[in-house]
């Protein structure tokens, strides 16, 4: 038997949210959010039209993985521009993303619907596509609310964009439950949301140094921490030795998860680890694999301190950056800032 969740639990789990945003101290914004995702009435008959009858609804509109903002792109508080249900009428589809708990913008129990426009409907409410924006770099100061929002939001359209066929049988795709499941008409085969975790880790060395990597398609000197997806049967530590090895020649050992956040561009997962570089390795060379890492350095803070104003280091919006923080103690104003600036 189905039983709904009450609104108490619900802003348990909400506040169990931000606490992962601020895990360890990280500041991770997609982490956040201010929504019960209300899986529940996903399956409820007529949905949408009964959510369109009330007042406190309100409709996020994404035209091409874009949104619109109240106010300027490069506000360091953008807040994603809301509409009430009789201002959008025509939309390629809807997904309910579920309610408000706890955001300052709406009272509670606000259901906010996800539509994906096409080009026509989106040019009738704002005709401007510069108006139309991805918060890839931008998006860091969004509200609990907004954040939550925006990575449900991006994520879903990001995995219809790219599953509208049946795997099995190559069959155009319905979507149900309230745009969560794409249905096979030939045989009910149900298709689910797509997630794609991958790890990402702060390597340290016995110096407490900490190794960067910077890919041969970025601009000179942008550098992050070094990532990979995992793989078919594979554990998150046993990823983590993986890829570091692969992607740096690198032997680590006693790897910590620290946190995690969503990162939709288009559906990952993003989990975050820290590793020491193992003893019997120490003083190993590194080696980038050539591929996907062109160079590695190792970074001590004051190597940081003394180079931040060149350093192109990952937007705030990411997981790695706030690790990178995270391992220096504190915020790192960077080359980064002042291009968006």
């Amino acid at each position: 038997m189905k039983i709904r969740l009450d609104k108490n639990y619900a802003l348990a789990m909400y506040r169990h949210a931000n606490r992962e945003a601020m895990h360890e101290a990280l500041d991770l914004p997609l982490a956040r959010s201010a929504v019960d995702r209300d899986y529940l009435s996903r399956s409820l008959p007529d949905l949408f039209e009964s959510l369109a009858s009330l007042a406190s609804t309100r409709i996020l509109p994404v035209y091409d993985g874009k949104v619109l903002l109240t106010g300027a792109a490069n506000d360091p508080k953008p807040e994603l521009r809301l509409f009430n249900t009789d201002e959008i009428t025509s939309f390629e589809y809807l997904a309910y993303l579920g309610k408000t708990v706890g955001a300052a913008e709406l009272p509670d129990d606000s259901a906010i619907v996800l539509a994906v426009l096409e080009e026509e409907s989106a040019l009738a409410i704002e005709p401007n596509l510069e108006n139309w924006h991805v918060l890839r770099r931008t998006g860091a100061g969004l509200s609990d609310l907004g954040a939550g929002i925006y990575a449900q939001a991006l994520a879903l359209y990001n995995w219809n964009r790219t599953h509208g066929f049946c795997p099995k049988c190559g069959a155009a795709t319905e979507l149900i439950q309230a745009g969560w499941v794409r249905l096979c008409p030939t045989d009910a085969h149900e298709i689910y949301p797509r997630t794609d975790p991958a790890i990402i880790v702060n390597v340290i060395d016995e110096h407490d140094r900490i190794l960067l990597g910077s890919q041969g398609v970025w601009e000179e000197n942008r550098w992050s921490i070094l990532a990979g997806f995992v793989e078919a049967g594979e554990s998150l530590t046993a990823a983590v030795i993986r890829e570091i090895y692969e992607e740096a020649g690198v032997r680590v050992v006693e790897p910590k998860y620290l946190a995690s956040q969503a990162w939709p561009f288009p559906y990952s997962l993003m989990l975050g680890f820290t590793a020491k570089v193992d003893p019997k390795f120490s003083g190993t060379a590194l080696i980038p694999d050539g591929e996907e890492i062109e160079k590695l350095r190792w970074f001590s803070r004051e190597d940081i301190l003394r180079e931040a104003h060149e350093l192109l280091l990952p937007g705030r919006m990411t997981i790695s950056r706030a690790m990178i923080e995270h391992w220096f103690g504190g915020e790192i104003v960077s080359a980064t800032e002042k291009g968006i600036q």
